[in-house]
Parts: structure tokens; sequence; C-alpha cells
């Protein structure tokens, strides 16, 4: 287009130049020409329009928005044509209440009210694109800043719609994804009306109230601590089982003892020792009391 206007410039002066100084007439063929060729020059580059690969074009004349999208590559158009580039790509948008994390540079949480009346802080991600084929009714409709207008206001109003049917603890943990994939429903459904489709739908954290968050922690403690007492109590068992088992093989033993020794086999058993003691290479006296108790005194 800046060739076009540099060339209908050049062409007026071309015509004028001559009428008002004679001297320049020479120069108004040279300057006819070269606005020609600027026209030429501006009209078929207007024509010819690059869409960049992950991106469409939407096509807009005199203000009104052409049905027929441009996919990626070269295309002849009319130079008259303003071409609109729309990014079909996967975009996210993240709600967070950790400053810098989230698009917006502030605490950006959802906060909702569960149906036992507490406060829940939700941080969410939303992964989103725009349908091609619904692009121009998009722009028709809402225009570029989709993203304002679309994905943050029915995100955090469906979850705010939703987080009412569910307890702050069983939101926190047991149904945590049951509440992502009923969201995630209701949001797809309005995005598609709108031109957007909805990939997927990340509940990153729950944060529930201090209060709750320490009840929860003190019933964890106490149930491990029950586990560990419970523990301690199986181990003391088996240690008193085993003490027992010992206590009854230590009887069984001193009894079985009791019932075969006799008096002769103590005496067998004396002679044996006093034999092997003889045997010794140790100088020894034995001497024998009244009550046949040995005395031994060594010889050294």
């Amino acid at each position: 287009m800046g060739f076009i206007v540099i060339g209908i410039l050049f062409l007026l002066a071309g015509i004028i130049a001559p009428k008002t100084h004679g001297k320049l007439a020479p120069f108004a063929k040279m300057l006819r020409a070269a606005s020609l060729i600027l026209i030429i020059i501006g009209i078929v580059t207007a024509c010819i329009v690059q869409i960049d690969a992950g991106y469409i074009g939407v096509q807009k004349l005199f203000g009104k928005v052409q049905q027929k999208v441009l996919h990626s590559g070269l295309h002849f158009i009319n130079p008259l044509v303003d071409v609109i580039e729309v990014d079909t790509r996967t975009q996210n948008y993240t709600m967070s209440g950790l400053h810098d994390e989230g698009n917006a540079q502030s605490d950006d949480a959802i906060r909702v009210l569960t149906a036992d009346g507490l406060e829940v802080t939700i941080d969410l991600t939303v992964l989103y694109r725009v349908i091609p084929t619904d692009a121009p009714r998009m722009i028709r409709e809402i225009g570029m800043d989709y993203r304002d207008k679309i994905v943050r206001p029915i995100s955090r109003t469906h979850i705010r719609d939703n987080a009412v049917y569910y307890d702050a603890v069983a939101l926190y943990s047991t149904r945590r994804d049951e509440f992502q994939t009923r969201i995630f429903t209701s949001i797809e459904n309005e995005f598609k009306k709108r031109g957007l489709f909805l990939e997927n739908l990340l509940v990153r954290n729950i944060t529930l109230p201090t209060s709750v968050k320490n009840a929860i922690e003190a019933k964890i403690n106490a149930e491990q601590e029950s586990q560990k007492m419970q523990f301690v109590l199986a181990k003391e068992r088996q240690e008193a089982d085993r003490k027992r088992v010992e206590a009854q093989g230590i009887s069984d033993y001193q009894r079985i003892i009791n019932e075969s020794l006799t008096e002769r086999q103590l005496q067998y058993e004396q002679i044996k020792a006093m034999k092997e003691l003889a045997a010794s290479q140790n100088a020894k006296i034995i001497m024998m009391g009244k009550g046949n108790t040995p005395v031994i005194l060594d010889g050294k």
C-alpha cells in the first residue's frame, strides 16, 4: 500500500510540476513513469500475503469481515482487503495466587465458597486455541481480545458455580478429579459457542482455610500416632510370645533332665570326670571326702 501512495504522489507531481514550473517539464515524463512503476509494485505486493505456520488470515474489506479464511502459505488477494492474522496454536491462561506466576501481575487466584460455607482458593490454568473456521465470527462478535472477554470471565464463573456442590475437604482430596471433569465440561461448551476449543483444564492448587488445614494435619498426626502405637503393641506381643516359648523350652528341658538323672547316673558321670582329670598332664592330688565329694589339689 505504501508503494501505491508514493506512486500516486509522483504521478500528481509529474502532472502539476510542468504547469507551475516550466523548467521541470523535462522531468515530468520520468516522474509519471516512476509513479506507474511504483503503483504497479504496490498493487502486486498488496495482492500477495503470507500467512505464517500456526496462524490463519481473516479478511476484512471496508470493515466487513469475510467468512473465508486464509491458511498458512502465500495467497493472492484483493489489494483493498485488510488481513488480520489470528493465532491458532495452543495458548494458556493461568490464574494464580502467586505474584508473577499467572498472566496477571498480582494475586489472580479464584476464591470460591463450598457447600459447607468455607472459602477455598483455587489456582487454575486453561489450555485453549481458536477454532479456525469460527475465527471470522469470533472477530465480528468479540474481537481479538477474546482472552479477557471470554477465557478469563467464563472460567472463573463456572468454577464458582460448580464449587458449591462440594465440601471443602472433599474438593481438596477425594473429589478433586470429579470437580475438574465437571468444570471442564461446562467451560468447554461455553468456549465452543464462541469459537474457542478447550484442550485442557488444570487445577494447579487448592488452598483450604487455615483452620481446616490445621484440623486435617491434626487428624493425620493422630492417625499416624495410632498406627505407630499399634505397631509397638504388635511388636511387644511378639516379644512376649517369644519369651513364653523360650520359658516353656527351658521348663521342658529341666523336667526331662530331672526325670532322666538317677543316683547311679550321677556317680557314673563323676567317675568319668575323675578319670579324665587323672589322665591330664598336670600334677594333681585327688582326695575323696566322706561324702564321696572329691577334693582336687594341684601338685605344682
